[in-house]
């Protein structure tokens, strides 16, 4: 049993990439600064405070709504992602590795709310 919010893997997992994404938002033109900068940071951001705040939820059904959040919140990165790249602001391998973390960080969440919902199931 996990009882920290930052001990979740998957919460782990979201703020390594938060990290990555404030690392190369730094090189981003300065017109970007309050557009694309601030959109992909918030949502890579909103990532793992829902992770958080689904973990300190006491019901599942609301574990698992706030985890749904959280995943959206990573498609919007991911849509950011291939804006930043269309714009040529980071380089192809970045936006495919920043990609593939993201997937797969995508198919943890999933997990993660497929055992929830097997916890509620099994009571």
């Amino acid at each position: 049993m996990t009882y920290k919010f930052y001990e979740l893997e998957i919460w782990k997992i979201g703020y390594k990439l938060c990290m990555e994404i404030y690392d190369i938002t730094e090189i981003f033109p300065e017109e970007e600064k309050y557009a694309l900068t601030t959109q992909i940071r918030k949502s890579a951001n909103s990532v793992i405070a829902n992770i958080a705040e689904a973990h300190g939820r006491y019901y599942y059904a609301d574990k698992i709504r706030v985890l749904y959040i959280s995943r959206g919140e990573l498609q919007e990165t991911q849509s950011h992602l291939a804006v930043a790249y269309g714009r040529k602001y980071i380089d192809t391998q970045t936006f495919q590795n920043l990609s593939r973390s993201y997937e797969d960080l995508k198919v943890k969440i999933n997990n993660y709310i497929t055992s929830i919902n097997n916890k509620k199931q099994n009571g």
